[in-house]
Formats: C-alpha cells, sequence, structure tokens
C-alpha cells in the first residue's frame, strides 16, 4: 500500500490524482502532517509526500531503521515539478515509484542514487537474494575498476559493466552454500526444485526439516530454492502446502500422469499404490528437465517411526529469455513502460538498425546492440533465438506490435521450449492511424498488408474481396512502393465493388512522428500516388461516416438504419 499525504491544496489536488489513478494501492493520510507521516510510514510500504523535502526528512528522520525494511519515500514538490526519491530508492522501492509517479503527473523523476543515475542495474535490484559486500562492487562498477563475473550458472542478466575475469572485485551466480570472500558479491538464482512426498498428515516441521537437511548436505543454498513440486493428489496435503508458505516458495504440482512419464532411478511401488505413479519425488522434481543433484531421500523421525516424507533436489537448466518488445508506432510517449523496462533489462538487444537508433538512449550502459538493415528480418529473429540460447537476456524489437507484422512470428518460428519468451504489446500503426483519422474502428475491422514479398497476391486478394463483401472496415498496411505500385489501385476497386464511391477513407503518413501528416477522402477521390510506404490507409464500411472532419463507424447498425428512414422520409 502506498500512503499519500499532503498539506496544501495544491498538494491535495495532486495527491487525489494519484489516488483517482491507483485506487487499489494507495490510501490517503489526513489530519496534522505528522501525525499523518508517522501512520505512513508504520503501515505502508511507500509513502509519497506532496510537501518539502526538508520537512520530510525531519518527519522520517526519528522513523529510519533499516533500509532493507523501510518503506520507499517520494516527495513531490509544491509547484509540481518533480518525484524525488528520497529514501528507501533500491529496498523500498522509492527510485520505480518515482518514475511511475512522475510519469502520471507529468513531472520530473529525480533519482540520486548512483547506480540508477548512470544507467547500472543495482546489484540489489535484480530479483535475486544477494549477498556480501554489494556497496564495494558497486561503487567499483561506477568508478570503473576491473569487476570480474564468475556466473557458475548461465543465468539471464542485464548488463553489469563487468570485465570478465580477474580483478579485485567478483560478481558470483552460484546455488552452492559458499561464503562471499572480500570484495564480493554472491548473487542466488532461482534454480533449485525439490520435489516432495508425503503421506496423509506429514508435519510441517518433517517436511522443512526434510528439505532444508537435504540442500544443506548437499553444499547448497535455500536463498536458490525456485520451488517445491509433487503430484496434483497432494496439493492440498497441509505439511507441503504450509512447507511451501515456510520457505517462501510457490508449490507446483502434475498429474499421476504426468509423472508417471518422468524417467527416475530410484521408482517404488508405494506411491504407485498410492497415488498412481511410481515416483513423486524425484519425478516431480525432474518434471522439467534438469540435474539430479540429491536423489530420493527419507525423513528421519526421532520417535523411531515410519518416515512420513520425501525428497529429491534438482537444478533445474539454465534458460535464456527473449522478450519480444513492441516499439509503438514512433512517438516515445506511446513507448510502454513495460517496454521500458524489458529495454533496461535486456543484456543484448537485437533490432533493424533505424528502430534501435529510437530508443538506444534507454539502454544500459554495456548492452550489445546487434543490429541490421531491412529485408534481415528472419536473420534477426534466428540471431536473437541463439544469443537467449546462450543463456543472455535478449530483446528482439519491432516497430508498433512486434506481432503484427513484425518480428514475433519469425523469433516464435525459430524458437522452441529450450528458452523463455515473453511478448511485449505495442501500438500498432492502425491504432495510432485511426486515433488521428477519429474513430473508424468502432466495429469489426480487418489488417491486411498489401505487400506480396510474403504472401503471393492471389491470396491477398481473396482477402481483401472477403473483406469488401463482409462490409468490414479494413485498414491497409504496406499499400505502395516504389516496386509495388498497381497493388493497392487494385485492392481499392475491389472495395469499390461493394462500396459507395463517398465511403470515407483516411490517410495517415507517420503516424505520432515529427513529420506526421493525415487526411481525409472518399473511396472514389483517393489517389494512390500520393501513398507510399510510411503510409496506413483505412477504408471505412457502409456505416462510416465523415463527421466535422472526423472519420467514424458507428458501434451498432441502429444509426445506419435511421439515417436510411430519414433519407426515404425526405
Amino acid at each position: 500500500m502506498i500512503g499519500l499525504i499532503s498539506a496544501t491544496a495544491a498538494g491535495a489536488t495532486a495527491r487525489d490524482r494519484l489516488a483517482a489513478a491507483w485506487p487499489d494501492r494507495t490510501r490517503v493520510y489526513d489530519g496534522p502532517v505528522g501525525d499523518a507521516v508517522r501512520a505512513a510510514f508504520a503501515e505502508c510500504e511507500q509513502l509519497v509526500c506532496f510537501l518539502a523535502t526538508g520537512a520530510v526528512v525531519r518527519l522520517i528522520a526519528p522513523l529510519l531503521g533499516d533500509k532493507r525494511t523501510d518503506p520507499g519515500v517520494v516527495c513531490v514538490d509544491e509547484g509540481g515539478r518533480f518525484a524525488v526519491s528520497l529514501v528507501g530508492g533500491h529496498g523500498g522501492g522509492a527510485n520505480e515509484l518515482a518514475v511511475e509517479v512522475g510519469e502520471l503527473l507529468v513531472v520530473q523523476p529525480v533519482v540520486t542514487t548512483a547506480t540508477d543515475a548512470v544507467g547500472v542495474p543495482g546489484l540489489d535490484t535484480l530479483g535475486f537474494p544477494v549477498e556480501g559486500d554489494v556497496a564495494g562492487v558497486s561503487r567499483a562498477l561506477l568508478d570503473g575498476e576491473p569487476v570480474a563475473l564468475e556466473a557458475e550458472l548461465a543465468w539471464p542478466l542485464p548488463p553489469l559493466r563487468v570485465s570478465g575475469t580477474g580483478g579485485s572485485y567478483v560478481i558470483r551466480v552460484t546455488d552452492r552454500a559458499v561464503e562471499p570472500a572480500e570484495h564480493e558479491v554472491v548473487l542466488r538464482p532461482p534454480s533449485l526444485v525439490v520435489g516432495v512426498g508425503a503421506s496423509k498428515g506429514a508435519p510441517v516441521d518433517e517436511v522443512v526439516g526434510l528439505i532444508e537437511g537435504a540442500v544443506r548436505d548437499a553444499g547448497l543454498s535455500l536463498k536458490s530454492l525456485a520451488e517445491l513440486a509433487t503430484v496434483d493428489a497432494k496439493s492440498d496435503e497441509p505439511g507441503i502446502v504450509e512447507a511451501a508458505q515456510r520457505l517462501g516458495v510457490p508449490l507446483v504440482t502434475y498429474s499421476a500422469e504426468e509423472l508417471a512419464a518422468v524417467e527416475v532411478p530410484n521408482p517404488s511401488e508405494a506411491p504407485l499404490a498410492a497415488v498412481g505413479t511410481p515416483s513423486v519425488a524425484e519425478a516431480a522434481a525432474l518434471a522439467l528437465g534438469g540435474e539430479l543433484l540429491v536423489p530420493k531421500r527419507k525423513s528421519e523421525r526421532a520417535d523411531g517411526r515410519p518416515a512420513m516424507a520425501t525428497c529429491a533436489v534438482v537444478r533445474r537448466l539454465a534458460r535464456g529469455r527473449l522478450a519480444v518488445v513492441g516499439l509503438g508506432p514512433g512517438a516515445r510517449d506511446l513507448l510502454t513502460p513495460r517496454a521500458k523496462a524489458e529495454l533496461r533489462r535486456a543484456a543484448v538487444l537485437v533490432g533493424l538498425d533505424q528502430y534501435v537508433d529510437q530508443i538506444r538512449d534507454l539502454l544500459r550502459p554495456g548492452t550489445l546492440v546487434l543490429e541490421s538493415g531491412l529485408g534481415a528480418e528472419e536473420e534477426r529473429a534466428r540471431t536473437a533465438v541463439a544469443e537467449a540460447r546462450k543463456g543472455q537476456a535478449v530483446a528482439l524489437i519491432g516497430s508498433g506490435d512486434a506481432g503484427v507484422y513484425a518480428m514475433a512470428s519469425p523469433a516464435l518460428a525459430e524458437a522452441s521450449d529450450d528458452i523463455d519468451v515473453v511478448g511485449v504489446p505495442g501500438v500498432t500503426a492502425a491504432l495510432a492511424a485511426a486515433a488521428i483519422l477519429g474513430a473508424p474502428l468502432g466495429h469489426d475491422h480487418v489488417s491486411i498488408s498489401l505487400s506480396d514479398l510474403h504472401t503471393p497476391w492471389e491470396i491477398i486478394e481473396r482477402r481483401v474481396r472477403a473483406a469488401a463483401e463482409a462490409d468490414i472496415v479494413v485498414t491497409f498496411y504496406n499499400p505502395r512502393s516504389r516496386g509495388r505500385d498497381w497493388q493497392l489501385p487494385k485492392a481499392l476497386a475491389i472495395l469499390a465493388e461493394h462500396r459507395e464511391p463517398a465511403t470515407p477513407v483516411g490517410v495517415v503518413r507517420n503516424a505520432s512522428r515529427p513529420d506526421e501528416s493525415s487526411r481525409l477522402t472518399t473511396l472514389a477521390a483517393l489517389d494512390p500516388a500520393t501513398v507510399d510506404m510510411m503510409t496506413v490507409v483505412t477504408v471505412g464500411n457502409t456505416a462510416t461516416r465523415d463527421i466535422a472532419g472526423r472519420m467514424v463507424t458507428p458501434r451498432g447498425y441502429r444509426w445506419q438504419a435511421a439515417r436510411a428512414a430519414q433519407e426515404v422520409a425526405e
């Protein structure tokens, strides 16, 4: 919960804007400011104070305890110009909150945390447990001193500006139970899966003790525990459920049929008779592959009675991460926050050179950029997947939405299930153009590319004809180029067989970019020679109208029926 505190009318206005935008995330604290700050500090994970920074410093100074547990505090000035991350920049999330507040209130976020200020990811913000000399190694990264990355596991990380090997400072990525050396940081990736089986009524202490002992005896760290896994029949077994809660990890379950298909070294008749699979602990741990580090192990009871729990430990395979990111139509303010976050997270960026230029300033220092020119789409897709298979965090960028005439389909055609793939939606050219024209997509609509480089014209023509006969609004992508000048006239002629010459047509070039242009014309008046590859052409249906210079397609057909009745009456 985010506590909101203000002292003046201007502050209250900005405060109420946040409260309205985030009703489920915020709580307004009224009354004397000192009492409000103290109450919010005790009850909330974060605070946004619409007060002077000096006043907030004095109010929270007696309340500060530990940066790992104190709430993050952001100050917004009286003039509504800045959102200052005051305390808890990393641990309390104040840096990210300042950016969010800045975007919502249209104010400048101010982040003075050294790593964030220069674009280097904080070692305590990577989403992994971290131990060791975080401050010393971070300072070495900032000062440009040699910092070695010793990754025992090839886990996807953002660019860290490391020097490879050598140097007095070290970042170690491991799930082993090692103590950090001097000038060393240890990152604990979530690499361990523990499969668990238990008899009905198995005590949670017995289950947890078994897991902790198995991990400890194997020389591993519980901080790298990713999940517990078991059979569906045990999904509500209290000892297993509570063990997952106590260890702070999710509980994943599989059907008996799925587990029976997993090859294990120690099958048994007992679980086969009880739940339908010859293995629970080992099979559940190995269900998604990996290296078996601790074979099936039974719990030991002090009273000498039979064990009620079994477990096995697997190191799951490190998986690269491919984010397929849509950049939107070009304007920076139409680039989504999620897309920005993925660009900052990527250690490798793959994209068309002109798109890379659009967002180069958003990349962290040290990001490996692999760019190429027009016509190399399949090569870029293969490159991005290959980099992800190396265990890298990769972003593959495309304009608009990456899944619409862009990079997602060739990338996913190339990728298999050995990497994680994340899709990041973007504002499409059709949507950007529609917003400029008015509301042409208010009813059913379809997008059709007129480029026959990848699709035979016979198929394109059949699709255009189907849209024409179905009376659907059509947005044409790639309508015309110097080498393809006859497709658009042909497509318009097909539509003209089913629509009146006065049907509204919207033409938008470079939507959302500095040289944006748009015009509203008709099906009969459109000159295809005025259209190029940077243009989106939207042709209305029989209900689409030009209203005050805006292209509008009604959501229903009652309007059309009323107009027809009026025309008959006239």
